[in-house]
């Protein structure tokens, strides 16, 4: 008999004690990120930035809640034999391994819009001090030295500011900066200048953000192609009253080739978060009075740890649950739309279904999305039938990180089509499996009612109509009379009740499809589809 994965969090028996999922906070959160895991896990404390304690502490957790001052590499992941997930309460990831996670099949989440208002407002905040000379006024002022004169700055008034980046950030700063009354310019080649010039912004190429801007402030991610973008040929086609802004990433923004043009007078003013290496204290740049600098507090306000904390509980919780978990960074398929969400689990369990029905070892798994489910992106579903299938192949938990990998370390292909026109269904999802003998086999489903109940629906050429539960038994057999009998006979034996069934006959043969209340035994399957002359007698166990 065929057994998948549940999905469901793992406990240990050990006599009639049933341990907890273990969860490592290996820094300091909000008291509100206890309470969102709840009381479902066992929750353990470190000092994540002390390797002698980390290494030891992460051994047989589950889970490890971060924020930056761990480093998740290589080392601690191969010290952490149990380990799930990796989650950063926040938006970087510079201090976790994710390639190396992703092989192991740990899922790394972390908080993308937790700090996006406390970023967005320190953004203003360094802008206005840069243009007002608040930090050397400040200075002055604490020196005893009253230096009105010296520190008169400029108004943002009728002024042109550039933003560098038009992403939730970078809008949620020219937001808040239209209350200024300025003239809002951003340069972003994956923003539609239609959609820029809803919000009041207007899309220009860089040089021409550089050329025309009085402020410019910087909200991209760091990459390759960001990496040192306002550098020193940038910083020779700015005006010399320009004021700019890194509250971004650390290196977008050159420090050396800033520091000189603040020195020549080519800049005005500068209002910097993040550098090139952190923690960083000796910047030559932190020695001029037109640079305010503050140790990369983007996100560190009282708010945005409590919103960071909260997302990633509720992420390791639906992860340790086997869910799919939107903010996973190393897990394809992105946000998920509303009715593919329905889909996901028949999607899986169809995987199950198909694998366990193969009578060769799968090679390739082809996926097809028809009807209305086609215009969403419906990339998950691929990744849910391999899941679905590798359940079904190996003892270990399949997860929708390590799912992916498993495909490729065994040489299974697959793929995802879709079709918008389909008349028998709203929406169909068909997993079909090939086998390295050359055989071919698909199972389809859909989901019907208010409550979204997953049917299956085609076993090859066979129409059948029957409920997806956790329990089902697959014949396929000769026709001929007394099978049904035959059938319910040997199950009634067995004392299994019969929920479903379903008996679908084609040119060839006889499908049958039962869902079950309880599980049925080897011997039993076995012992029906010799009685029955069954070419295929399986017993699936399917998710919940």
């Amino acid at each position: 008999m065929v057994r998948g994965y549940t999905g469901k969090a793992h406990t240990h028996l050990i006599g009639a004690y049933v341990s907890k999922p273990v969860v490592l906070i290996a820094e300091e959160l909000s008291p509100a990120t206890i309470s969102a895991l709840g009381p479902d896990f066992e929750v353990r404390h470190c000092d994540g930035s002390d390797r002698a304690e980390l290494l030891p502490a992460i051994a047989d957790v589950d889970a490890i809640l971060i924020r930056s001052a761990t480093k998740v590499d290589a080392e601690a992941l191969a010290a952490a034999k149990n380990l799930k997930v990796v989650a950063r309460a926040g938006v970087g990831l510079d201090n976790v391994d994710v390639s190396e996670a992703t092989q192991r099949g740990v899922m790394v989440v972390n908080a993308p819009t937790s700090n996006i208002v406390s970023a967005a407002e320190l953004a203003v905040g360094l802008l206005i001090a840069s243009a007002r000379n608040i930090s050397p006024a400040h200075a002055a002022l604490r020196q005893g030295e009253w230096k009105r004169s010296k520190y008169s700055g400029v108004e943002l008034a009728d002024k042109t500011v550039g933003v560098v980046g038009l992403g939730r950030i970078g809008l949620l700063v020219a937001q808040r900066l239209s209350a200024f009354g300025v003239k809002l310019i951003a340069y972003d080649p994956f923003v539609r200048p239609t959609r820029a010039a809803q919000l009041g912004v207007r899309m220009v190429e860089l040089d021409e953000l550089l050329e025309q801007s009085d402020f410019i402030t910087v909200h991209l991610p760091k990459n390759k192609d960001t990496l040192g973008l306002i550098g020193d040929e940038a910083l020779r086609k700015v005006k010399p009253t320009v004021h700019i802004v890194n509250a971004a990433r650390g290196g977008i923004v050159d420090e050396a080739a800033l520091y000189e043009a603040l020195v020549d007078g080519r800049v005005a003013g500068a209002g910097l978060d993040v550098y090139a290496k952190e923690p960083c204290t000796d910047s030559p740049l932190f020695g001029l009075d037109n640079v305010v600098a503050t140790p990369h507090l983007g996100a560190s306000t009282d708010e945005a740890q409590e919103k960071a904390g909260v997302a990633v509980a509720k992420s390791v919780r639906q992860a340790l649950a086997g869910q799919l978990v939107p903010d996973a960074v190393n897990v394809r398929g992105g946000v998920i739309a509303e009715p593919v969400r329905p889909f996901l689990d028949l999607t899986e369990n169809l995987g199950r279904l198909a694998t366990a029905l193969a009578p060769a070892p799968v090679s390739r798994v082809d996926v097809e999305v028809l009807g209305e489910l086609a215009e969403f992106d419906v990339s998950i579903l691929e990744l849910a039938a391999v899941k679905g299938m590798f359940s079904v192949l190996i003892d270990e938990p399949v997860s929708y990180v390590n799912a992916p990998v498993l495909a490729g370390d065994r040489g299974v292909e697959t793929s995802l089509a879709t079709e918008g026109e389909y008349d028998d269904h709203r929406a169909l999802v068909k997993v079909g499996v090939s086998c390295s003998d050359g055989c071919r086999l698909s199972v389809a489903g859909t989901v019907v009612g208010l409550r979204d109940e997953p049917k299956l629906v085609e076993i090859d050429d066979a129409a059948v109509d029957v409920p997806v539960s956790e329990h089902m038994l697959v014949f396929r057999y000769p026709d001929k009379p007394g099978v049904v009998g035959m059938v319910g006979g040997g199950l009634g034996d067995a004392g299994v009740n019969i929920a479903n069934m379903q008996v679908s006959r084609t040119d060839d043969a006889v499908t049958m499809v039962l869902s079950v209340d309880s599980t049925v035994s080897d011997d039993v399957v076995e012992t029906i589809a010799a009685g029955i002359d069954a070419s295929i007698g399986r017993a699936v166990d399917l998710a919940e």
